[in-house]
C-alpha cells in the first residue's frame, strides 16, 4: 500500500468512526419507515409492542440476533442510550474494517517473484 493510499484509508476510517460514534447519538428512537408501515393499524402499548388491531406487525417475531451484542443499535449491558449507540457504531465500523481488510489481504493479487530469485 502506498503512502497516499494508506492516508486515504486512514482518513476514511477516521470519518467513519466520527460518524458512527458522534452522529449516531442523534438517531431517532422512533421506528423507521418500514416498521412504521408494518405497524399501521395496530394498537400499541406504552413500550411499543403490538397489543391488537389489524396490521402486518402482528405476525412479527423475534429473530435470532435480537439478543446479540449489538442488537437494537446499542451494546448489551449498557443502559445509557446515546453512549451505547455511539459505542455500537464504533464497534461496528472497526469490525467491518477488520473483516474487509482481512478479506482484501487474503484475496490481494500477489506479484510474481522476479526471475532468478533476486
Amino acid at each position: 500500500m502506498t503512502r497516499r493510499t494508506g492516508g486515504f484509508v486512514l482518513a476514511g476510517i477516521v470519518v467513519a468512526l466520527l460518524l458512527a460514534g458522534g452522529v449516531s447519538r442523534f438517531a431517532a428512537d422512533s421506528p423507521d419507515g418500514l416498521e412504521a408501515a408494518a405497524r399501521h393499524g395496530c394498537t400499541l402499548d406504552a413500550d411499543g409492542r403490538v397489543t391488537g388491531g389489524t396490521c402486518i406487525a402482528q405476525s412479527e417475531r423475534e429473530h435470532e440476533l435480537s439478543d446479540g451484542p449489538l442488537a437494537d443499535y446499542g451494546l448489551r449491558g449498557r443502559s445509557d442510550g446515546p453512549l451505547a449507540t455511539g459505542l455500537a457504531g464504533v464497534v461496528g465500523v472497526l469490525l467491518t474494517f477488520a473483516l474487509g481488510g482481512g478479506l482484501f489481504y487474503l484475496l490481494r493479487r500477489r506479484r510474481p517473484a522476479p526471475p532468478g530469485g533476486g
